[in-house]
C-alpha cells in the first residue's frame, strides 16, 4: 500500500455476533448481566453495552434481511471484569451454564459461557497483573 493509501486504526466499533432468534438472544444476554443499548427488531439487531464504552456487542439475527451465518466457527470474545470468579458465580445464579470451571490465565482468572448459537463470551480479570487492567 502506498503512503497516500494508508489509514489509521482508531479503535473498535462493534463486535457482531450471529444469532438465530433476536428475542431469545437478548433474554440470554440480559440474564448474563448485559444491558441493551438499543434494539431494532425490524433490522434484526440489538446492541449490548460493555462498560461505559460506546462500541458494544451487536447481536444480528442471521435469517433476517438476507444475512447468512458465517462459514467459520463461532466467535470468541473476552471481556474484562474485576473478578472472573465472582462473575462465574453470578452467571451460575442467573441460570447461565459455564463451559468449564473458572481457570487461571496469565493475568488472573477467566470463565466462559456460550449462547444458544455457539458464540463464546469470556470474562477475565487482571488480579495477577492489575497494572495491565482498566482499574490498576
Amino acid at each position: 500500500m502506498s503512503d497516500d493509501e494508508s489509514y489509521e486504526l482508531l479503535g473498535f466499533d462493534n463486535v457482531l455476533l450471529p444469532v438465530g432468534d433476536l428475542g431469545e438472544a437478548v433474554g440470554f444476554y440480559q440474564r448474563a448481566g448485559f444491558t441493551v443499548g438499543f434494539r431494532l427488531d425490524e433490522a434484526g439487531i440489538a446492541l449490548l453495552k460493555v462498560g461505559g464504552e460506546t462500541p458494544g456487542i451487536l447481536l444480528r439475527q442471521e435469517d433476517l434481511l438476507g444475512h447468512r451465518p458465517p462459514p467459520w466457527h463461532s466467535a470468541r470474545i473476552w471481556l474484562e471484569v474485576p473478578d472472573a470468579r465472582v462473575a462465574a458465580r453470578a452467571l451460575g445464579n442467573a441460570g447461565i451454564a459455564l463451559l468449564d470451571e473458572p481457570f487461571p490465565v496469565a493475568t488472573g482468572w477467566a470463565a466462559e459461557i456460550a449462547d444458544p448459537w455457539g458464540n463464546v463470551i469470556g470474562f477475565t480479570d487482571y488480579t495477577k497483573r492489575p497494572e495491565l487492567g482498566r482499574r490498576p
